[in-house]
């Protein structure tokens, strides 16, 4: 079975994956695939854990490839912490392309936690609206770490070192 950590970024997919790394019985990896177009950019290996935020744009290629047969974790952070990490890197990455790209904003239409504010409600509700039909689910907050991965953990019947796995969400990574 494959997992997809779904989620806006700056929310603890990094961190989500260390932890996932303690796991004997799943390969795991942060944004593996993102480079890459067309057939190759889901072929994932069996039995792979994958965080990307990008997945969130792509989810109908996702649902056609993976459908029901995958297990899907809704991670997310407190919207307004969220918010003010994206607004640090407002000038590059998925804020620059979100409001270049998608808004197609020259210039500073809206303020920046506005900007940010607006990306993650559309991809929350992307996510959302992806995981309405699907039977193998978790809704994951980065405010609830300990009890929320044990019942991952349990769930996709992990097999390793579950201390360590833990562990690592004492540490930030990839932060602002």
């Amino acid at each position: 079975m494959n997992v997809f950590i779904l989620n806006t970024g700056r929310c603890g997919s990094t961190t989500f994956i260390k932890a996932c790394q303690h796991i004997t019985n799943y390969s795991s990896a942060h944004e593996s695939r993102s480079t890459l177009i067309g057939e190759s950019r889901l072929a994932y290996p069996d039995n792979h854990i994958e965080a990307d935020n990008r997945l969130s744009w792509i989810l109908g290629r996702l649902d056609n490839v993976y459908g029901d047969n995958a297990f899907y974790v809704h991670l997310s952070r407190d919207k307004n912490t969220t918010a003010e990490s994206f607004a640090k890197r407002n000038e590059f990455g998925i804020m620059k392309a979100y409001r270049e790209g998608i808004l197609m904003q020259e210039q500073e239409n809206n303020s920046v936690l506005e900007l940010a504010h607006d990306y993650i409600e559309t991809i929350e509700s992307n996510i959302a609206f992806f995981l309405k039909d699907k039977t193998h689910t978790l809704v994951f907050s980065l405010e609830n770490t300990e009890e929320g991965f044990r019942h991952f953990w349990q769930y996709i019947n992990a097999e390793g070192d579950l201390e360590a796995a833990l562990a690592e969400w004492k540490t930030s990574y990839n932060a602002s």
